[in-house]
């Protein structure tokens, strides 16, 4: 339950990327202006409100938070079809990255504390397929709409179907005890009035390993929403593809490969962790180096056949640190800490990706256009490919410092 909540989570973050040619076309919007839209507008209500309700979660129902977030931002999207011009947009997406600010971390408590640390990466990876499903189910249900009635339809359904989520969560999902898979759940979970909000934050971003895993993790989601945020339009635009074929090949892609990536990386991290945390960081480090040469292909292949043919490397490979990250902190964290820390992990995770990533590729797509003509957002690709090489760069500094903690620790 909790992933198919992820999936409308993020089919609804991803509709206006999906719908970005008709939404264009019809409200007549830079690629600059649609960077700004899906990235750092969105991600300015998402990542910094998901604090105070990451905090609230820790001493409330968190189930209770997630339905009432599923129902916010799922109102919001309906509301998105209805805007009449680029502000009123704007706005309604504000307002879905307000909802969607208490989807996430509630949903990662929830699961640390049913599986225990030995299974929790897979159980993550389980849940983190909400991303690529819900780009998949996107691409294929909304492009079909789209291109058979209007842009504005699949906002409406799709934001119906999550009201009525939200009320099926409240039904269907257990709120755990809080610790109840840790080792020590014996011993009841600390609720002290001394870790405050203001506490939690300072001892969050006060602790290295946190804080590098962060900003390790911002670097992979620049890379990912860079991309995937603009990868319907590139392949349109720049590759032939049409609305239709979008619906079907792209979808295919996406739900597969990301799909796959996702799982795999969790039983791989899930495997080699039990010898070394520093897993937690080297599998998410080789994948990205090992995701360059495919994406540069990608970006370069003549004919969209063989875009998607490299692209499926990438997508396979571009969220191994996802799970693994989030797995990571919530282990460094103690039970009664873990929604707040879930949500700081991704107010950096996603004020560097989503923020920033789709706002930086519109940005140089715009940039480039005046010597690229209609080969700018190709450009402003090639541009985005350098964030591999430091992606990797702090998730290798990442696992030095874990080694360091360990062998201080058995010291």
């Amino acid at each position: 339950m909790l992933a198919f909540v992820y999936v409308l989570n993020f089919l609804d973050r991803q509709l206006v990327s999906i719908l970005a040619k008709p939404i264009q076309d019809g409200l007549g919007i830079t690629d600059g202006q649609l960077g700004l839209l899906t990235g750092f507008y969105f991600a300015l209500f998402y990542c910094f409100i998901a604090i105070p309700v990451g905090w609230l979660a820790d001493r409330t129902s968190r189930v209770k938070v997630l339905a009432a977030a599923c129902a916010i931002w799922s109102a919001a999207t309906a509301a998105c079809g209805m805007a009449a011009n680029y502000g009123q947009l704007v706005v309604a997406r504000m307002l879905v990255g307000v909802g969607e600010a208490g989807g996430v971390p509630p949903s990662y408590a929830i699961i640390s504390d049913t599986f225990p640390r030995e299974r929790r990466t897979t159980a993550m990876a389980i849940f983190n397929l909400g991303p690529p499903l819900g780009s998949a189910l996107g691409v294929a249900f909304g492009a079909t709409l789209a291109a058979a009635f209007d842009w504005r339809i699949p906002f409406y359904v799709i934001g119906a179907i999550g009201v009525a989520t939200a009320a099926l969560v409240v039904w269907t999902v257990r709120e755990p005890a809080r610790g109840e898979a840790d080792q020590a759940a014996a011993q009841p979970a600390r609720r002290s009035h001394e870790d405050g909000f203001a506490t939690a934050i300072v001892r969050f971003f006060g602790n290295p390993l946190l804080l590098t895993a962060s900003l390790a993790s911002g670097a992979g989601n620049f890379i990912t929403y860079g991309m995937l945020n603009f990868t319907v339009l590139f392949l349109m635009r720049e590759k032939g593809m049409q609305l239709e074929q979008v619906a079907v090949w792209y979808a295919l892609v996406v739900g597969i490969a990301m799909s796959a990536g996702i799982y795999a990386s969790g039983r791989i991290v899930d495997r080699y962790a039990q010898r070394s945390k520093a897993a937690y960081a080297t599998v998410p480090a080789a994948s990205l180096v090992l995701a360059i040469p495919f994406f540069l292909g990608f970006v370069w292949a003549p004919c969209w056949e063989l875009a998607l043919a490299f692209l499926i490397v990438p997508m396979f490979l571009n969220s191994f640190f996802l799970s693994a990250t989030v797995t990571f902190v919530q282990g460094e964290v103690p039970a009664e800490r873990r929604v707040i820390s879930g949500a700081l992990l991704l107010l950096v995770m996603n004020f560097i990706g989503l923020g920033l990533g789709p706002t930086y590729v519109g940005m140089m797509s715009d940039i480039f256009r005046p010597a690229f003509g209609d080969h700018a957002l190709q450009a402003a690709y090639y541009a985005l490919a350098p964030m591999y090489l430091i992606g990797a760069g702090l998730f290798l500094l990442l696992a030095r410092m874990t080694r360091r903690h360990e062998q201080g620790e058995a010291g």
